[in-house]
């Protein structure tokens, strides 16, 4: 095996495992983990098979490997920016919304404490 395996798939490990822990200690949530170890698995599997990423682009019809290294990590980031966008929109409406309740709760709390007086 050669030193540059050897290094990307120890680096690849401690990312797995540094992930794990912040799972663990609750900073990472479970869906956005599923990515990380997704793309840290990809790497690990490419750190073991050297011909792997020669070959994906054979299959894929790219003609240089690293353009498909590059085509996959903006694809992958595009995906990725959509499912934030949308979490974005969910917790703007959750937001908004709870605004409006609480509004809405303060106007009782005055109504209320101006007829007790």
């Amino acid at each position: 095996m050669a030193r540059i395996q050897i290094i990307a798939l120890s680096t690849s490990v401690l990312f797995l495992l540094y992930i794990s822990y912040l799972i663990v200690k609750g900073r990472l949530r479970e869906e956005y983990a599923i990515t990380w170890i997704t793309c840290t698995a990809i790497l690990i599997i490419f750190s073991f098979w050297r011909n792997g990423l020669e070959i994906m682009s054979h299959f894929f019809g790219v003609y240089e490997a690293p353009n498909l290294v590059f085509t996959g990590a903006i694809f992958a980031i595009l995906i990725y920016l959509l499912h934030l966008s949308i979490v974005n929109s969910k917790l703007h409406s959750g937001n908004k919304k709870m605004a409006q309740e609480i509004a809405l709760l303060k106007a009782r709390i005055d109504k209320l404490e101006s007829s007790a007086r």
